[in-house]
C-alpha cells in the first residue's frame, strides 16, 4: 500500500495546473506530430522518417467505450490503417473486440464536425472562445454547469481546476447504460464498488444478467478470463456456466445452462437457492437465514418461472465445486427494486465462501484527481431539474447525447433549450450538438492527447496483488484529419487562460502540461529520481501503460440481509402486459458509436440482423398476438411508442419483449440518422428506490400490427444452414460426439 511518505500528494495537485518551469514541445524522433502544425496531405514526396510500405506501431489507449483497453495503432506512410491490442495491457493482453476495432472509422468519419459552429455558421476559434467569455461574465458560477460521461486522468484534472476558477460545483458525470446500482450493492457487500472478479478461478459461474462477454464492465478482459474458465486442462476442471436472465445475452448463448427467469424476479431466485443450499447442509449464516428460510422451492419456483428441479439442481451444482462466482448484471438492476435484486445476489458469494477467492481486492490510484469519476443517470436528472427551475444559464456538454438517451417523459431537451447558452464539444452533430448554441469540434482519440486510469482495475497474470494500479496513455497516431479541429485538454487550457492566465501561461498546449504533470510525479509513476526527463517520457509514451503501486482496497464479506425485502409478484397490467427489456449489444452500446457503419454492418450475434433495430418476441406469445416474422408492430408504453420490426426468438421469456437501444438517431450522421427506433424515448420515469438510478427495465408495453410487412435484413442465411442451396454454412456435430474437455 501507497503511503503518503511515498510521495508528497500535495505537489501533485501543484502539477495538474501550474508550479512547474515550461517544457517546450520536441517531437518524437520519427515523426513531428507533436507541435500541432501539419494537415494532412497526399504524399506525393514522402518525409524522411517514412519508410514506405513499412508500418510504424504506437501505443494508445481505445476510446470506444469505458474499459479502457490498451491498443496498438498500425501507422503506415502517415496513416493509422488498424489498431490492435496491446500484449503489455492487463486489461485485454493484446485483444481488441469489433467496437474496438471500429475506432478508426471514427478517425476518418467523414460526418465529424471540422470547425466551431455558432447557430450552425462557421466560425473562428478565436471567436468561439470569446463568445464563451463573453457568456460567462453575465452569469455566477453557481449559475454554469457542465455534463459530461465518466471521466478520468489529466482531462479530469483540468475541468475540475476550469469548475474551481468558475467558483462551480456543478459538473454532472452521466452514463446512459450505467452499472450505478451495481456499484452501490457491491460497496455494501464488500467495501468497493468494483471489485476484481476472477472467472478464471472459478469452477462454476452463476451469472444473474451479467454479459461479460457482450457488453459489460470490461468485456475483452472478461472474454479471455472466459477461455482460461473453460479449457479442461487447468487445475480445477473445465468450468461450467449458469446464465439466468429473461432474456438471453451473447453471454447466455455461450452457457452450458440458460434459464429464462420471470423480468424482476433474480433476487427472488438467488434467496431460492440460499434456502435449497440450507437445506443441502450448508452453513448459512443467521441474519441470511432469516431471511432466505421463506423462500421455499415451491414459492420461488411459482414467482420465477424456474422449476423446483432446476433450483435444486444449482444449489447442487454450487455446493458441489468451489471456489464459485456470481455476477449481477443490468438485468438485476433495471427494478425499482434493482438494489434489493443485487443485494440478494451478493448474499449468494459470502454463503458459498467466494469473497476473497473469486471476488477479489483490488486497488484506487493514489491521486484523486486523476482517477475515475463515474456516471449514472440520477445525475442526468439532478441536471434536469436544475434545468426545468432555471438554475443553470450555461451548459456545457462533452462525450454525452442527453437529448437522445433521456427519456421523453423528463422533456429534456425542452428544459436544456432554457438555457441562455449551451456549448457541446462533439465529434459529430448529434442531437445535442444541435441543440447547442455553440458546437466545438474535437479530435478523434487518434489525434488526441490524453491519460485514461480505467475504473475495472485489471492485474497482470504474473502481478494479481491487491495494489497494482495503472494509468494509460492517449497519444496521437498521426497528423490530424481535419486540421481545425482541437483535443478537449488544449480547448480546456484555453478556457483556463481566460480566468486564470498567470498560473497556466507556461504551458503553451495540453501537451506541455500532460508531460510535465508526468515528468514532476516520475517516481510516483514508477521511473527514479535519477532518470533523465527525456527519456523516461519517451519510455513511457513507447509502453502506453504506467503501472505502480495503488492504494489497496480489500474486499469484505459483509454482505447482510439486513434491511433485504423484495416486493411480492405482481401481475401485469392487462393494458400493458408486456415488460420491456431494452438490450445493450457489444456494438451498438448506447448509440455513441452508431455513426460507424461497420458497426451497423456487423450482424447481431444472436438475430444476425444488420442496420435496423427490431423487437424480439417470443414465439409463444407472438402466436397469441397472431405476429409473424417481419411485421411491422408498434410497442407502445404509458410514456412513448416506437415501430419496428417483429423477430420471433425463443430466447426470451413469454412475458418480455426486448428492443435494442443505440438506433433511432434523429442526427449525428449519415450512417446513423433514420436507422432504426429510439427506445430510449418511450422509457417510463421509474427509478431505483434506494440510488435514484433510472429502471430501465420497469416499462411495460403492449404490442399491436400496423399491417406492414418486411424481409427483415440479416447475415444468417436461408433457413437450413446453406448457402444458395448448396453449401453448408456451418457442420453441426453431435453433443455426444464432441469432447468438451478440449478446444476445439
Amino acid at each position: 500500500m501507497m503511503t503518503e511518505n511515498d510521495f508528497n500528494r500535495r505537489d501533485f495537485l501543484k502539477v495538474l495546473g501550474w508550479g512547474g518551469t515550461a517544457v517546450a514541445l520536441s517531437g518524437c524522433g520519427n515523426t513531428s506530430i507533436q507541435d500541432g502544425q501539419e494537415t494532412v496531405t497526399s504524399y506525393v514526396e514522402l518525409p524522411s522518417y517514412v519508410i514506405p510500405s513499412i508500418s510504424n506501431y504506437f501505443n494508445s489507449t481505445c476510446a470506444q467505450c469505458d474499459a479502457g483497453c490498451n491498443i496498438m495503432g498500425r501507422v503506415r506512410e502517415g496513416r493509422v490503417l488498424k489498431a490492435e491490442g496491446n500484449p503489455n495491457s492487463p486489461i485485454n493482453r493484446g485483444k481488441m473486440c469489433g467496437l474496438g476495432q471500429s475506432g478508426v472509422q471514427a478517425h476518418y468519419n467523414p460526418d465529424r464536425v471540422r470547425q466551431p459552429l455558432l447557430k450552425g455558421e462557421a466560425i473562428t476559434w478565436d471567436k468561439a472562445l470569446g463568445v464563451i467569455a463573453q457568456n460567462l461574465s453575465a452569469v455566477k458560477g453557481a449559475e454554469v454547469a457542465f455534463l459530461t460521461g465518466g471521466m478520468s486522468g489529466h482531462v479530469q484534472a483540468l475541468l475540475g481546476n476550469y469548475m474551481d476558477a468558475l467558483g462551480s460545483k456543478n459538473h454532472f458525470s452521466y452514463e446512459a447504460i450505467s452499472p450505478a446500482v451495481l456499484r452501490a450493492a457491491n460497496k455494501k457487500a464488500y467495501g468497493v464498488s468494483m471489485p476484481r472478479y476472477r472467472i478464471d478461478k472459478a469452477k462454476v459461474v452463476v451469472s444473474f444478467g451479467a454479459d461479460f462477454l457482450g457488453a459489460w464492465v470490461s468485456p475483452v478482459h472478461f472474454t479471455q478470463q472466459y477461455a482460461q474458465f473453460r479449457k479442461g486442462n487447468r487445475p480445477e476442471g473445465r468450468g461450467v456456466l449458469v446464465q439466468i436472465e429473461p432474456k438471453m445475452t451473447l453471454t447466455g448463448a455461450n452457457a452450458d445452462r440458460w434459464i429464462a427467469v420471470r423480468p424482476g424476479t433474480e433476487g427472488v431466485l438467488a434467496l431460492g437457492i440460499i434456502n435449497a443450499l440450507g437445506k443441502a447442509g450448508l452453513s448459512i449464516p443467521a441474519d441470511i437465514a432469516a431471511v432466505s428460510n421463506a423462500y421455499t422451492a415451491e414459492r420461488v419456483s411459482g414467482e420465477t418461472d424456474v422449476s423446483a428441479e432446476q433450483i435444486g439442481k444449482l444449489a447442487a451444482l454450487l455446493k458441489e465445486r468451489t471456489p464459485s462466482l456470481v455476477l449481477a448484471g443490468g438485468a438485476v438492476e433495471g427494478y425499482a427494486h434493482g438494489s434489493q435484486n443485487a443485494t440478494a445476489i451478493a448474499l449468494l458469494n459470502r454463503v458459498l465462501g467466494n469473497v476473497g477467492k473469486t471476488v477479489e481486492a483490488t486497488a484506487s490510484v493514489p491521486f484523486p484527481q486523476i482517477a475515475p469519476t463515474v456516471g449514472n443517470r440520477s445525475s442526468l436528472i439532478g441536471l434536469n431539474d436544475g434545468l426545468a427551475a432555471g438554475k443553470y444559464k450555461v451548459v456545457f456538454s462533452y462525450g454525452v447525447n442527453p437529448v437522445f438517451s433521456a427519456p421523453a417523459s423528463l422533456k429534456f431537451r425542452d428544459n436544456f433549450a432554457k438555457a441562455e447558452f449551451k456549448v457541446a464539444f462533439a465529434q459529430y452533430m448529434d442531437e445535442t450538438a444541435l441543440a447547442a448554441d455553440l458546437v466545438l469540434p474535437l479530435d478523434s482519440a487518434m489525434e488526441d492527447w490524453g491519460t485514461v486510469v480505467p475504473e475495472y482495475m485489471a492485474a497482470p497474470a504474473e502481478d494479481h496483488s491487491a495494489a497494482y494500479a495503472q494509468m494509460s496513455f492517449r497519444q496521437p497516431l498521426m497528423q490530424k484529419v481535419f486540421p481545425d479541429t482541437r483535443g478537449v485538454g488544449d480547448i480546456l487550457l484555453a478556457l483556463l487562460k481566460q480566468r486564470e492566465a498567470d498560473k497556466y501561461k507556461e504551458f503553451e498546449d495540453f501537451y506541455s502540461y500532460l508531460r510535465s504533470a508526468v515528468l514532476k510525479n516520475k517516481v510516483a509513476l514508477g521511473g527514479k529520481a535519477t532518470d533523465d526527463d527525456e527519456t523516461f517520457w519517451d519510455n513511457t509514451l513507447s509502453q502506453g501503460i504506467v503501472p505502480f503501486k495503488g492504494i489497496a482496497n480489500p474486499v469484505s464479506a459483509k454482505a447482510s440481509a439486513a434491511g433485504l425485502k423484495l416486493p411480492s409478484a405482481v401481475t401485469a397490467d392487462s393494458s400493458y402486459p408486456l415488460r420491456l427489456i431494452p438490450a445493450v449489444s457489444a456494438s451498438m452500446r448506447d448509440g455513441r458509436n452508431a455513426n460507424e457503419p461497420w458497426l451497423q454492418e456487423s450482424p447481431d450475434p444472436l438475430t444476425t440482423i444488420v442496420w435496423d433495430s427490431w423487437v424480439e418476441i417470443n414465439p409463444k406469445t407472438a402466436a397469441k398476438l397472431g405476429i409473424v416474422e417481419g411485421d411491422i408492430v408498434e410497442v407502445a408504453s404509458k410514456s412513448g411508442s416506437i415501430r419496428t420490426q417483429a423477430y420471433l426468438f425463443p430466447g426470451i421469456h413469454p412475458d418480455a419483449v426486448s428492443v435494442p437501444v443505440g438506433y433511432g438517431h434523429e442526427a449525428m450522421g449519415r450512417y446513423a440518422k433514420g436507422v432504426g427506433a429510439n427506445v430510449f424515448g418511450m422509457l417510463d420515469t421509474v427509478f431505483d428506490k434506494e440510488t435514484g438510478e433510472l429502471a430501465l427495465n420497469e416499462t411495460s408495453v403492449k404490442i399491436s400490427k400496423v399491417g406492414q410487412r418486411v424481409i427483415i435484413v440479416k447475415e444468417e442465411g436461408p433457413v437450413g444452414g446453406s448457402q444458395d442451396g448448396k453449401k453448408k454454412i456451418a457442420v453441426q456435430v453431435s453433443a455426444d460426439k464432441v469432447d468438451l474437455s478440449k478446444e476445439v
